[in-house]
């Protein structure tokens, strides 16, 4: 059964940094594009970044480019999301997923599995 699974959230203060990582399990990672989302409450889940096995390329979105860093390392079938600066305002359930189709990867129905999401509290 394929599973993703996160883990690096916490709380941390306004100009702080963290990582998260998300492995990959049960699936041919390197064959998947993966995306990372995150959902504040009583909000819809956004999309942060993704990266498509196709291009070798990260897209990020407007909002979280120049903050927000994703790597991939397929040896380890994990990704993981560097995200700097970080705000009161950043704070929400992050989630990664993997998707087949890679040209549905800035979409959040486009995606075959989601981790159970990780909490990242920032406090002013």
């Amino acid at each position: 059964e394929a599973q993703l699974v996160e883990s690096g959230g916490g709380a941390v203060q306004a100009g702080g940094s963290l990582r998260l990582s998300c492995v990959g399990i049960g699936f041919y990672f390197e064959d998947y594009a993966i995306g990372w989302f995150r959902q504040a409450p009583g909000k819809e889940r956004e999309g942060i970044s993704c990266h498509s096995p196709g291009d070798g390329n990260t897209y990020y979105a407007d909002s979280f480019e120049g903050r927000f860093t994703m790597s991939r390392d397929n040896a380890k079938s994990t990704v993981y999301l560097q995200m700097n600066s970080l705000k009161p305002e950043d704070t929400a359930v992050y989630y990664c997923a993997a998707t087949s189709r890679s040209w549905l990867s800035r979409t959040v129905a486009g995606y075959d599995y989601w981790g159970q999401g990780t909490q990242l509290t920032v406090s002013s």
